[in-house]
């Protein structure tokens, strides 16, 4: 069995490390948990580890948002409004786009004879 010492490093943190370093991996890494559309709760655990990773006061604060607050909307059973994730994607640098998914319905025909 191996020994496990104090200088091991758990999964979740190395993580953190990784999204600390490389901006473009934390975007990256909500853009594939945002495409899971089977478990939400992906999105959410994605979404703590970026805030971790850029300091959960520090976002809190930039998201104008109180810390206690938002550690309970990201936590496991959380459920962040709206209106916190945006706050919360602007104190990191992101925000969320809306892009034609290629494999939706073609577009409704009251829509389209409207010009919607």
């Amino acid at each position: 069995m191996k020994n496990l010492d104090k200088a091991s490093v758990s999964h979740d943190e190395s993580l953190v490390r990784e999204l600390r370093d490389d901006p473009e991996l934390a975007k990256e890494y909500l853009q594939a948990a945002m495409e899971d559309e089977e478990e939400p709760a992906v999105l959410l655990l994605a979404l703590r580890h970026v805030v971790e990773a850029y300091g959960m006061p520090r976002v809190a604060e930039l998201a104008g948002i109180q810390r206690e607050s938002l550690y309970r909307a990201l936590s496991p059973k959380g459920n962040p409004t709206l209106r916190t994730l945006t706050a919360v994607l602007k104190a990191v640098g992101l925000r969320l786009t809306v892009t034609p998914d290629r494999h939706a319905l073609p577009q409704a025909p009251a829509l389209a004879e409207s010009g919607r």
